[in-house]
């Protein structure tokens, strides 16, 4: 070691990170927790979503810079891509370029993902398509 301090940020993305559905009621058909500030990310994103059963996002988005990739952790989901479905199952991993417009609805027993998104470009990256799915 040479006696640096190490620079790290940890929290918890259930009891440490906000849900921010509510404020766009979504609640309580998706929980949605970014950690990218919380977690003081200088060239990444991660994100908690959960879905619940049959849940469809009432909307898709594309970014500007950031890429995505999604990976299940739990139950079942089809991902929209610029209208292509693809049907994922746990640990699937799904890499999606930024303008890649996506959206995701949820199986019978509902879904719950990680999001990672770089580079960490801030807000004001993603843009979203309301009724898109439609």
């Amino acid at each position: 070691m040479n006696g640096a301090v190490p620079d790290y940020t940890k929290r918890n993305l259930k009891t440490e990170v906000e849900d921010f559905a509510p404020k766009f009621g979504l609640a309580p058909n998706m929980e949605y927790r970014p950690g990218r500030e919380p977690l003081e990310g200088e060239q990444a994103a991660v994100s908690y979503l959960r879905l619940a059963p049959g849940f469809r996002m009432p909307f898709g988005h594309h970014h500007k810079e950031q890429e995505e990739i999604y990976v299940l952790l739990s139950g079942s989901a089809t991902l929209n891509l610029d209208g292509e479905k693809v049907e994922l199952v746990p640990l699937d991993v799904t890499r999606i370029a930024a303008p890649t417009i996506r959206a995701l609805e949820a199986g019978p027993e509902g879904c719950e993902l990680l999001l990672y998104g770089a580079p960490n470009v801030g807000p004001g990256d993603a843009e979203t398509h309301d009724g898109w799915w439609a």
